[in-house]
């Protein structure tokens, strides 16, 4: 397997502090691959209860800095990727409290019923607002969850009007975020973090190397966020998507309305082009 190429850009086109069209960009870092992680049963381990393996993480970037993986192989399979962002930020309680739906329990009843496998990027404050809806996702073998920060506020700025979080604050927001989403009872939980906004820098990766995550980033930007056409939504991804291909998307009905629809266009005809869809551990281990 070559080494996977660290890249920072963050694609135009998506939710603004979550993979959003701007000006914010990280850096550029060359990573040395991927170390899947080991998993041996214990000696005494009967054969009928195997232990789950552990899904790969890669090894750390340059100077132990925090890798990050935006696709897979471009010679691999025809192998695609869907991730859906679940966006909630810290100070958005009271608008939940207003009747305002930060989830989409339709898009997750679609993937469902279509037999896609997907990974959930999960913010904490999403996780505590669904705590039914995140341990139905991180129940089901169908689905992963990866942390996509507590508060969904910014680990770099600028990085689309987002606050801030400081860099002693940074593993803290990561740390947060997965026991939000274990509490849940979530157990289907991977070693990934997306960064709000796809914003990062060499402090940000830095201060998160402790952690031992895996950034995951994407080469395919849907389009979907603040979206209206789903017709258009599809067709940016049925255009962008390649051999290896990790796309972002939403869960989120408020912020991207029309996602289900455009997905029940883009799974069949994927399919139809020989593609088939797998989780961000299992793209990685590819």
């Amino acid at each position: 397997m070559t080494a996977m190429t660290v890249l920072g850009a963050v694609l135009g086109g998506g939710l603004v502090g979550c993979g959003g069209s701007g000006d914010s960009r990280g850096k550029t870092h060359p990573a040395t691959g991927r170390t899947p992680v080991a998993a041996h049963a214990p000696a005494h381990t009967p054969p009928s209860a195997p232990p789950a393996a552990q899904p790969p993480t890669m090894a750390p970037g340059p100077a132990g800095l925090t890798p990050v993986f935006e696709r897979g192989r471009a010679s691999a399979e025809k192998v695609v990727a869907l991730t859906f962002d679940a966006d909630m930020t810290a100070d958005e309680g009271p608008r939940a409290a207003e009747g305002e739906h930060f989830d989409n329990p339709e898009l997750i009843a679609l993937l469902r019923r279509l037999k896609v496998p997907a990974t959930v990027f999960m913010t904490g404050r999403w996780a505590e607002e669904y705590p039914s809806q995140a341990r139905s996702i991180g129940t089901d073998p169908l689905f992963e969850i990866a942390n996509h920060s507590y508060s969904h506020y910014a680990f770099t700025s600028p990085c689309y009007g987002l606050p801030t979080v400081g860099n002693d604050a940074m593993r803290g927001e990561v740390e947060r975020a997965f026991g939000a989403i274990r509490k849940t009872g979530a157990r289907h939980v991977v070693p990934y973090f997306r960064f709000p906004g796809g914003c990062y820098d060499d402090a940000s990766l830095r201060a998160l190397a402790p952690e031992k995550v895996t950034a995951v980033q994407w080469d395919v930007v849907s389009g979907d966020a603040f979206a209206t056409d789903a017709d258009a939504v599809a067709q940016q991804v049925l255009d962008g998507v390649k051999p290896g291909s990790l796309v972002v998307m939403h869960c989120t009905r408020s912020a991207a309305p029309v996602t289900d629809e455009a997905v029940d266009q883009v799974v069949p005809e994927l399919r139809k082009r020989g593609y088939r869809f797998v989780k961000v551990s299992e793209l990685m281990s590819g």
